[in-house]
C-alpha cells in the first residue's frame, strides 16, 4: 500500500538507522508493556499474592504476540490506550486476564517503558559515539605531524597540525561521553508507585506490609535490568529525567555542529573535504560544485536537537503536583525525534570522518603564504644573536610586515616579507638564511606530542575498555 499521500517523518525515511527506529517502534513499546506486566505478576506471586504459575506461563506464552487489531478496536470504545492493551492481552490469556495490571496505574507500563526505551537508545548513541571517537583517533594519529595554518577569529594564527585539530573535535565528544555515561548509570525505573506515588494500592494488596511494597519495586527493577527505582515520585517519574536526557543529546549535537562548521570551512579552503561519491551531484546548475552536504545535514539536524531540548524543559517546569497529562503528546514527539535526529547525526559524523580527504599540498601552500609573518619573532631573535638591537629590529619588522601585507592585499602579489628583510642591512641575514627558518614543524609547538599524549592517556583507554562496541560503519540513505 502506497504512503505517498500521507506524511512520513524524514527522520525515519532519510536520517535515522533501522536500529534506532526499532527502539521507538510500537513493537518495542508494547512488548515492553507485556514484559512489565509479567514482571509485576511474577513479583506479586513471589511476595505472596494469589497468582498461579499457570497464569504467568500463559502471559509469557503470548508476550510477543501483540494483537494490535483488538487493542485498536477497544481503544475506539474506551479512549484509553493502556486499558485497551490490558483487554487485548486478556483475550489471549483468559486464565490470567484477571491479574494483568493488578494494583498498577497506567504509568506503571507507560513511564517504566519510557525509561527502558530511553536507556536502550542512550546505549545505542553511546556505541555510535565511541565509533566516531575511534575513527577520529585514527585520523588524528595519522596527521598528528602535518603542519597546518591555525585560525583565531578565522584569521591566520600560529600553526597547529591537522591531527591536533581533530583532537579538539575528540575532546568535545569525550565530554559528551562522560555526560552520557553518568546519565546511563543514573537511569532508574519509576517502579510500581500507584496513582499518586504513595503505593496505596499495593499496601492494600499486601495487607499493610510496607517491606513487601519496597521489595516489589526493587525486584521489578532487577527483572527489567535496572539497579533500582527512583525512591520517590508522583504518579510519574520526574519529567526532569527527560530534560536531562535531551540535554545530553543536545550536547552531542553541539559538538557535531562545531565539527561540521570546521569541515565546511576547510572544504571552502580546499584543504580537507568530506566524502564525495563518483556519481554525486553537487548542484543542479553548477556541475563542477562539490557541496559539503553531509556536514550541512549534520548542522541542520543539530539545530533541531538543540531546539528540541526546550520541550522537556517546558514540560518539566509546568507539571502540576503529582501529575498532569499535558506532557503526553509532547513526549511522544520530542523524545523519539531527539534520539532519531542524534542517531542520524552520529551516522553522518562517522561517515564523514571515515572518508575525509586531506590535501597536504594545498595545506602547505596556505601555510607558507602566511608563515613569514609568523616567523618574524624567530627571525628577530636570530638577528639579535648576530649583534642586532631588539627594539630597532622590532620596529623594522613591523614596517616591513605592513609593506609585505600591502603587496599581498593591494597588489595581489605574493608575500615578499623574506625578500624585504634580506634586503635590509639591519638584520644581516641572507635570503637563504631566512628560508631555512621557514620549516613549518618549528612553529607547531607541542601539537604532535599533545596528540600522542591525548590519545595514549585519554582516548585509547576508553576505546580499549569498549572494544566490543567498535567496528561499526555508517551508510547514509540519501
Amino acid at each position: 500500500m502506497s504512503n505517498h499521500d500521507t506524511y512520513v517523518s524524514p527522520l525515519s525515511e532519510r536520517y535515522a538507522s533501522r536500529e534506532m527506529q526499532y527502539i521507538f517502534s510500537p513493537d518495542m513499546k508494547f512488548k515492553t508493556w507485556r514484559r512489565l506486566w509479567i514482571a509485576l505478576a511474577e513479583t506479586e506471586k513471589e511476595l505472596g499474592l494469589n497468582i498461579t504459575q499457570e497464569q504467568i506461563d500463559e502471559l509469557k506464552a503470548h508476550a510477543d504476540e501483540i494483537n494490535y487489531d483488538v487493542a485498536k478496536a477497544r481503544e475506539k470504545e474506551v479512549r484509553h490506550d493502556v486499558m485497551s492493551h490490558v483487554y487485548a492481552y486478556g483475550t489471549q490469556c483468559p486464565k490470567a486476564k484477571g491479574i494483568i495490571h493488578l494494583g498498577a496505574t497506567s504509568c506503571y507500563v507507560g513511564d517504566n517503558t519510557d525509561v527502558i526505551i530511553m536507556t536502550e537508545a542512550l546505549k545505542l548513541v553511546r556505541r555510535k559515539l565511541l565509533n566516531v571517537l575511534a575513527e577520529l583517533a585514527a585520523f588524528a594519529d595519522k596527521y598528528k605531524n602535518l603542519p597546518t595554518l591555525a585560525f583565531t577569529h578565522f584569521q591566520p594564527a600560529q600553526p597547529t597540525t591537522v591531527g591536533k585539530r581533530a583532537a579538539l573535535w575528540m575532546m568535545e565528544l569525550k565530554l559528551d561521553l562522560d555526560d552520557l555515561d553518568y546519565l546511563i548509570g543514573s537511569m532508574r525505573l519509576l517502579g510500581s508507585k500507584g496513582t499518586t506515588g504513595t503505593q496505596a494500592s499495593f499496601l492494600e494488596l499486601f495487607d499493610g506490609d510496607h517491606e513487601r511494597c519496597r521489595r516489589l519495586d526493587q525486584r521489578i527493577a532487577e527483572k527489567m535490568g535496572f539497579e533500582g527505582c527512583y525512591p520517590v515520585s508522583g504518579q510519574t517519574y520526574s519529567r526532569k529525567v527527560d530534560s536531562r536526557v535531551l540535554s545530553v543529546l543536545a550536547g552531542i549535537a553541539q559538538s557535531a555542529h562545531k565539527f561540521s562548521n570546521d569541515i565546511r570551512l576547510l572544504q571552502h579552503l580546499k584543504e580537507v573535504e568530506e566524502p564525495f561519491e563518483k556519481n554525486q551531484i553537487g548542484s543542479s546548475a553548477m556541475a563542477y560544485k562539490r557541496n559539503p552536504m553531509r556536514s550541512e545535514r549534520i548542522a541542520s539536524l543539530a539545530n533541531y536537537v538543540m531546539s528540541d531540548m526546550m520541550n522537556p524543559m517546558l514540560v518539566a517546569s509546568t507539571q502540576w503536583f503529582e501529575r498532569t497529562l499535558d506532557d503526553s503528546a509532547n513526549k511522544r514527539l520530542s523524545i523519539p525525534e531527539g534520539f532519531l535526529a542524534v542517531d542520524g547525526i552520529l551516522d553522518l559524523y562517522l561517515n564523514v570522518v571515515d572518508g575525509l580527504v586531506v590535501y597536504p599540498k594545498v595545506i602547505e601552500k596556505h601555510l607558507m603564504a602566511e608563515l613569514p609573518f609568523m616567523a618574524t619573532e624567530n627571525i628577530m631573535m636570530d638577528a639579535v644573536k648576530a649583534g642586532g638591537d631588539r627594539q630597532e629590529l622590532h620596529e623594522r619588522i613591523r614596517q616591513l610586515s605592513m609593506e609585505a601585507g600591502k603587496n599581498v592585499k593591494e597588489q595581489g602579489g605574493d608575500n615578499n616579507l623574506l625578500e624585504l628583510i634580506a634586503a635590509d642591512p639591519a638584520f644581516g641575514l641572507s635570503l637563504e638564511d631566512l628560508k631555512k627558518a621557514m620549516e613549518p614543524s618549528r612553529y607547531v609547538g607541542r601539537a604532535p606530542r599533545q596528540v600522542e599524549e591525548f590519545l595514549e592517556e585519554v582516548i585509547r583507554p576508553v576505546l580499549e575498555a569498549n572494544k566490543e562496541a567498535l567496528g561499526m560503519t555508517a551508510e547514509i540513505n540519501v
